[in-house]
């Protein structure tokens, strides 16, 4: 890994004072099941393998990755390869919590801690939209339990209530364990103010991460960068040193490499790209990238067949060839 052209040289460097959590690019680990829905660790290992080539802050159990779907038994065996594989002191691995009540992220918690793990991303109880009492109540049973564990909030619309920088303030303002957030879909005017109005780290896309850039400091919240992963870094580095017309150009060429890639899949169906969950996607990206990722999801979710992943990948090499390596 070339320390002075990666994300994973710039997450040791020296922070900037009012930010809570490192600056850098955050990508996802998918699982890998076989058609049985048994957990497939050597590919595993392999996927976390090669994501460490180039990246060195990396998270698993987020909705891609099906935090929402596996069992208490699945969670520990794969938590125990996630942690064998990341237990480095250059690397900075994350654990992704979604569950439906306090209870539940409080005891998964738990059990990602004693393998180790200190960080965290968690969702809001979503079998109702929380109130703001609520989400304060939530935050504070998360962080007062775990004092010595750092977290971000997963904010998404699928947790019923987004929150925005007036919320943020508030809570920052009381658990200093709150360290940033991921803001995946968030829109230009609700980055400046994140960004601009707390001290959380917010992990967002790529156009958007320009966008904060350009006010302040942020993070890239990367699903392709194990596909393109000179062009994300690049991306990074061109936001942190200022030159923000170059990283606008390049973030909207990841963007169209996405698009371009996944387009016969969401032609093929009326549903467009609201046909599959994000790890379905997500999975095609990985098996571009050379891994042996199968395609299977968890019951009761579908997933992209053979044939359209080989129409996808079709459509990326006709057009963007030299990224592929």
């Amino acid at each position: 890994m070339d320390p002075g052209n990666s994300s994973a040289a710039n997450s040791k460097r020296d922070q900037t004072p009012n930010r809570r959590y490192h600056r850098c690019v955050l990508v996802s680990c998918e699982i890998p099941w076989d058609d049985n829905q048994r957990f497939l660790e050597s590919v595993f290992r392999d996927e976390i393998r090669a994501t460490l080539k180039n990246f060195n802050n990396l998270y698993v159990f987020g909705t891609s990755g099906e935090g929402y779907g596996v069992t208490d038994s699945q969670l520990r065996e794969i938590l125990q390869v996630f942690w064998e594989e990341t237990e480095q002191d250059s690397v900075h691995p994350m654990v992704g919590i979604i569950t439906m009540s306090t209870a539940q992220a409080i005891e998964r918690i738990a059990i990602s801690h004693d393998f180790g793990f200190r960080t965290f991303m968690i969702t809001l109880p979503s079998w109702r939209q929380v109130i703001d009492r609520e989400y304060m109540t939530f935050f504070r049973d998360i962080c007062e339990t775990f004092p010595d564990s750092k977290f971000l909030h997963y904010n998404l619309a699928l947790a019923g209530r987004v929150l925005n920088a007036s919320d943020y303030r508030r809570i920052e303002d009381s658990f200093p364990n709150i360290v940033g957030t991921k803001t995946g879909s968030a829109n230009s005017k609700t980055v400046k103010e994140l960004v601009t109005q707390t001290s959380l780290q917010h992990f967002v896309g790529d156009q958007a991460f320009v966008t904060g850039s350009r006010y302040g400091e942020c993070s890239i919240l990367s699903a392709c960068g194990i596909l393109f992963p000179t062009q994300v870094n690049e991306l990074f580095r061109l936001g942190v040193s200022g030159q923000f017309d170059k990283a606008e150009k390049l973030a909207l060429e990841i963007n169209r490499a996405a698009v371009t890639f996944f387009k016969p899949a969401s032609e093929s169906t009326p549903l467009g790209f609201d046909a599959r969950v994000h790890g379905a996607w997500d999975k095609m990206f990985k098996r571009a990238a050379g891994l042996d990722m199968p395609f299977q999801m968890l019951s009761p979710y579908e997933h992209w067949d053979e044939e359209i992943y080989k129409a996808c990948f079709k459509s990326l090499k006709a057009e963007f060839s030299d990224w592929l390596r």
